[in-house]
């Protein structure tokens, strides 16, 4: 009986040592930070900056608490809000923090868990988008100026959150666009722009059209004149040497010359494949086939 008693009274105590180990160890990993809480007192900070390495620790049973946080990057995505520029239009604007807890300590007595934390930046970053957007216009925000007016959004909430004990890694604005009912507004503006343009430059290409036509149709005009003129000069310049051409023939062999004039009208008039000629067979047109000399019937009879 007081064996059993005896082995019974081992087990106990064994039980209540392992139990007393478990709760005296805790692991901290490669990405964890830890604060060991000794009855609600922060009592030791491990692994802050990568100054501790991770591994297995101790703690007092019962009297110490260990609460974890994150040492990676952690994700805030914030709703999509209305924000007003300085130009008067409303623009809705997504964005997104990347932070990192830096402070663990810091952070315990700011905000505790990660939920307040968010809570508590999603108040910085709006605040600090109402407050720069506000300032800038709508081009400046879309186009020109969006990387600047990021980073001054992100270096004005890091201030905030080193209250916090984190550290903003990246702040973007992921979408900036006009609310949905005004968007069909600024594209009918812009449809309209686009067309009044396309409308100027088709006018204007008209008119050039126009002029360079009316130029083309000048010269052309200039240009055959000119032609003109100039076949009527060498063309009569050409009549002008052909008949004083024939002048000289005519007084050096005037009968030659008559010969030669009665083959070309014979030829002329009897090109055709049905040649038909009313005249009298002794008319003078005739005279080279009655006689090789060209004297009239009449006269070639004895």
């Amino acid at each position: 009986m007081n064996g059993s008693a005896f082995r019974t009274g081992l087990i106990v105590l064994a039980g209540l040592v392992v139990v007393g180990l478990y709760a005296s160890v805790f692991t901290v990993g490669q990405m964890q930070q830890a604060l060991v809480l000794q009855l609600g007192r922060v009592r030791a900070v491990l692994n802050p900056h990568g100054e501790t390495k991770p591994g297995l620790y101790f703690k007092v049973p019962f009297t110490d608490s260990v609460v974890i946080f994150d040492k990676r990057v952690l994700d805030l995505d914030l709703p999509v809000q209305t924000l007003l520029t300085a130009d008067r239009q409303n623009l809705e604007v997504d964005a997104f923090v990347r932070y990192r807890i830096v402070d663990p300590l810091k952070f315990y007595q700011s905000v505790g868990n990660i939920p307040l934390a968010n809570q508590r930046l999603s108040s910085f970053t709006n605040s600090s988008l109402r407050n720069v957007l506000a300032r800038s216009s709508r081009d400046a925000i879309v186009r020109t100026d969006r990387v600047e007016l990021m980073n001054e959004i992100q270096e004005d909430v890091n201030k905030q959150a080193k209250q916090l004990g984190v550290e903003i890694v990246d702040l973007r604005m992921t979408r900036v666009d006009l609310p949905a009912k005004n968007s069909q507004a600024v594209y009918d503006r812009m449809t309209s722009e686009r067309k009044r343009e396309a409308a100027d430059i088709r006018a204007n290409g008209d008119q050039a059209a126009a002029t360079i036509k009316a130029k083309a149709d000048k010269e052309v005009t200039v240009l055959l004149a000119d032609a003109t003129s100039s076949s009527e000069k060498l063309r009569g310049q050409g009549e002008a040497d052909r008949n004083r051409i024939l002048a000289e023939a005519f007084g050096k062999d005037a009968d030659f010359f008559a010969f030669y004039r009665s083959m070309q009208a014979y030829e002329q008039s009897m090109k055709g494949q049905d040649t038909r000629l009313v005249i009298s067979p002794n008319s003078s047109f005739f005279r080279y086939f009655s006689d090789p000399m060209g004297r009239p019937a009449a006269s070639a009879k004895p």
